[in-house]
């Protein structure tokens, strides 16, 4: 009985609390809640026509700081949103460098990609929706005040900075399904059994510097945070995910972290009961990772941030414009895209046929690495990446730093269908399909990363 009361205590604390070495870890912790005060119009479904009506829990932002031995830091800040706009990230970077002596590879935001919370970009969604000029100062005004409170959340995330212990567990949960079905017309948004996915939830513990207290947990998941449809700001599955967590252990900060989920849908959905019962089985999932042993994640901290230059196709002659943006069997969507196009022709007398990605990168010594990719990534690239990156223990995380377009693979790009080229019309900023070395480019900048923080960490 006294040794099955040791090996329960032992694994109530994370396994860390005996004689293994005090890492020379620090962490901090943060949170702020983020719903709007008023009715504002929601982000990722076209259909919408109305701002919301009410929430059902709040939204959040969370930031965990870390610091190593050698007093190298970085961010993660998780947020209850649909993504970041690039200028937003931009503008924050600037912001707590300046305040804190933060670097740029030292923040890394990451979106829960939620479809119930507010639209951060309503000035430049027009093609979308025709929206009322108070509602586009109202998104004006909230990203304002977001980049304020996001900023003043880091600070105090660096600010709480105490001695911690790191270590790093993972399991499965299996309600994300391939949402990719090749029918007579091509590839369709429907549940396909047979597609790829990428089932597990990584989870990365922080404890206090005697291994006593479980101060943190992070997890992720790869799948789209799109059970809900309505007209109630929500956190959908992964809001409620988290706060299970919490609630099965209080005094701990639970954070989610989005996977490469842009072509996995959570499975049954739209309805507020399977929203709970998929953050309750992401929650279980989360229970069972701390049930291994877990694996201690020591220093050094090194992080990398980059951009990988996509290229874009070349654009429609302006004659196959005109006739796009003129058709009567186009969708009003295809019909604006065709427009802007037009435009940007005239005003420029040329398209970007070029995108600059962020990739990031953060290796825990040779313990973990953490890799975040910007956009809405298609799970290929976490399956692929968890394959050839050495090393016991590889996080892909997508819906980082920025989303401002789909991120296909070359297998879905040469597939077709909503994920490769369908979406485009719904998104300003990148404004032609990607080409077919888009994948070489992003695994290509990731390997660079990772070689530069594997020697950096050696030195």
């Amino acid at each position: 009985m006294a040794i099955t009361v040791a090996v329960l205590m032992c694994l109530a604390t994370g396994g860390l609390a005996g004689n293994e070495p005090l890492e020379a870890w620090k962490a901090g912790i943060a949170t702020v809640v983020i719903t709007p005060e008023q009715p504002m119009w929601m982000a990722g479904y076209a259909s919408r026509t109305k701002p919301s009506e009410g929430k059902i829990h709040d939204l959040y932002a969370k930031a965990l700081a870390l610091e190593d031995g050698q007093g190298t830091r970085l961010v993660i800040v998780a947020v209850d949103l649909i993504g970041f706009p690039r200028e937003f990230r931009d503008r924050m970077e600037k912001e707590v460098g300046a305040r804190y002596k933060l670097p740029p590879e030292g923040l890394l935001l990451n979106a829960s990609h939620t479809h119930s919370g507010p639209e951060l970009r309503a000035w430049r969604a027009t093609q979308m929706w025709d929206l009322p000029p108070e509602q586009i100062e109202l998104s004006k005004q909230y990203s304002e005040t977001l980049r304020g409170k996001l900023v003043e959340l880091v600070g105090q995330a660096l600010a709480d900075l105490t001695p911690a212990r790191l270590s790093y567990v993972y399991a499965r949960t299996g309600f994300a399904m391939n949402r990719r079905l090749q029918g007579a017309k091509g590839y369709s948004i429907a549940p396909n059994v047979d597609g790829p996915v990428d089932h597990e939830v990584p989870v990365l513990q922080v404890l206090s510097a005697d291994g006593k207290k479980r101060r943190a947990l992070m997890f992720g998941y790869a799948c789209h945070n799109t059970t809900l449809s309505d007209y109630e700001f929500c956190g959908d599955y992964a809001g409620f995910a988290w706060r299970y967590v919490e609630e099965a252990h209080p005094g701990t900060t639970a954070f989610f972290i989005t996977g490469c989920g842009a072509d996995q849908n959570p499975t049954p959905r739209r309805t507020l009961e399977w929203a709970q019962q998929h953050g309750r089985a992401l929650s279980n999932a989360v229970e069972a990772a701390l049930l291994a042993r877990p694996r201690p994640v020591r220093g050094p901290l090194k992080v990398a941030l980059e951009e990988a230059m996509l290229e874009l196709e070349r654009p429609p002659s302006v004659e196959d414009l005109k006739k796009q943006a003129s058709s009567t069997t186009a969708s009003l969507y295809e019909r604006r895209h065709a427009e802007e196009l037009l435009a940007e022709l005239e005003k420029t007398g040329r398209v970007s046929s070029t995108y600059p990605y962020l990739v990031h990168v953060a290796r825990f010594g040779d313990d973990l690495t953490m890799v975040g990719l910007a956009g809405e990534v298609v799970v290929d690239y976490s399956l692929r990446l968890k394959k050839e990156l050495a090393g016991p223990a590889v996080w892909v995380a997508g819906y980082t730093n920025e989303v401002s377009g789909y991120v296909p693979s070359r297998r879905v790009l040469e597939e077709g269908g909503y994920e490769a080229r369908g979406a485009i019309v719904y998104y300003s900023t990148i404004p032609l399909p990607f080409t077919s070395s888009i994948e070489t480019l992003i695994v290509d900048k990731v390997h660079e990363l990772v070689r530069r923080t594997r020697t950096a960490a050696s030195q």
